[in-house]
């Protein structure tokens, strides 16, 4: 189903709710798209700005898409928006910027903060961004700062460790020097005043 009206409002947001990535890495395009969320029930409380999709619930927007059991979505009253999603697993997926390449992601429990721009993925967690790979009990990233955390949270499925797989950079990768430093020159057309 398309939300349509004050619900859509919800649901624009909520994207951003669930977005691992930062803006840098996100795909930007995905923003200007139309979002589209499918489930078996809906209920959106427009007075408390809090919308709970139940019952396989799938959102998209450009090329995210965001698997869930179930999606609680609310919205504070200076305008920042959160969001979680729960399910056996929950999943996200997104293609990151300039590459053909994708985040994906998956727990039992999803959680995303914009006024802090945190996600937190809890139980279970796992990221993977291309071909690097992190697993944990529990998975922070702060986007404004680009700061991952993982906890092993002692779980035997785990190992009771964090795990983390890093793949080298491509041989023949360029990298871009920094320029060289501009000197300064004084103008030759400018006198001091008197």
């Amino acid at each position: 189903m398309t939300t349509p009206g004050k619900a859509g409002h919800l649901l624009r947001w909520a994207l951003s709710a669930l977005l691992v990535c930062s803006p840098a890495l996100a795909e930007r395009a995905d923003r200007g798209k139309p979002v589209n969320v499918e489930a078996d029930k809906v209920n959106v409380d427009d007075t408390n700005k809090v919308s709970v999709f139940e019952g396989n619930v799938v959102l998209t927007q450009g090329t995210i898409v965001i698997r869930a059991n179930k999606m609680i979505l609310r919205q504070d009253e200076k305008g920042f928006d959160s969001g979680t999603a729960y399910g056996n697993l929950a999943t996200f997926r997104q293609k990151m910027e300039g590459v053909d390449k994708y985040i994906e992601g998956e727990a039992e429990r999803i959680e995303y903060d914009a006024k802090t721009e945190k996600l937190e993925l809890f139980t279970k967690a796992h990221i993977k961004r291309g071909q690097d790979e992190l697993r944990g009990n529990y998975i922070s990233y702060n986007a404004a700062t680009e700061f991952y955390q993982a906890l092993s949270g002692k779980q035997p499925a785990n190992g009771g460790r964090v795990r983390a797989v890093i793949q080298p950079k491509e041989k023949g990768a360029k990298t871009v020097p920094p320029a060289p430093p501009s000197t300064l020159k004084p103008s030759s057309t400018i006198t001091n005043p008197p």
